[in-house]
């Protein structure tokens, strides 16, 4: 497990490696990343970034130092990997 985060940083982000590599071509619709919105609209939410692209199939786990909402979401290694994660605040 690797965890990306700095001492101030608001989130903390966790890249669990799945041991494998891509198999299937990236989605040509994302060739920047894609942008996750899991906050169904509900305010306040806030942006996670993540490092791009991850180093391979696996998952991101995000979790939030302020309301503590913990998201999880899948990687391939690939240019159409999330590049951030839009969440919603848990205690709203």
């Amino acid at each position: 497990m690797i965890t990306f985060e700095k001492p101030s940083q608001q989130f903390r982000v966790q890249w669990i490696d799945g041991g494998m590599s891509p198999s299937c071509p990236p989605d040509p619709a994302y060739p920047h990343g894609i942008q996750l919105n899991l906050s169904g609209g509900k305010s306040p939410a806030c942006e996670a970034k993540l490092p791009h692209p991850a180093k391979g199939i696996g998952v991101f786990v995000i979790t939030c130092r302020l309301c503590h909402l913990r998201v999880a979401c899948t990687t391939a290694g690939r240019v159409d990997d999330p590049v951030s994660v839009l969440m919603p605040c848990k205690t709203q």
